[in-house]
């Protein structure tokens, strides 16, 4: 009786073994495509966030009392042109108004709002 001493793997252990690494090959670069689009994201908006703090820091330091109604102001944050949109509102107390900040930007039609900040403005 002859006996075959069996050396090196068949076809089938190599097909499945390529698969599962071409599978954790997919994982990893989808993993890492998500971590970037996040970071991108985060980057996209601290900048919507200067320029909605500017705009209302802005108010803040005006000298006239902000008037009832929609205005719109490009802002420039880290090389991007962004758009605030002011969105001011009468509130109960004569003395306050309701700002809404919504900044977006304009060449990017998949994200219409980066970021929305609300805060009070107070006359005195």
């Amino acid at each position: 009786m002859h006996t075959r001493n069996a050396r090196g793997f068949t076809l089938v252990e190599i097909m499945v073994a390529l698969t599962v690494v071409a599978l954790t090959l997919s994982a990893g670069i989808q993993a890492a495509g998500a971590l970037t689009r996040q970071a991108q994201r985060q980057s996209d908006q601290w900048l919507a966030q200067l320029c909605a703090e500017n705009e209302l820091a802005r108010l803040r330091l005006s000298s006239e009392w902000p008037g009832i109604g929609e205005s719109e102001r490009s802002c420039e944050q880290g090389g991007r042109a962004l758009r605030v949109r002011l969105g001011i509102q009468a509130t109960p107390n004569p003395n306050f108004r309701r700002v809404e900040a919504r900044v977006d930007d304009p060449g990017d039609a998949a994200r219409p709002v980066l970021l929305n900040l609300t805060t009070v403005l107070g006359r005195y």
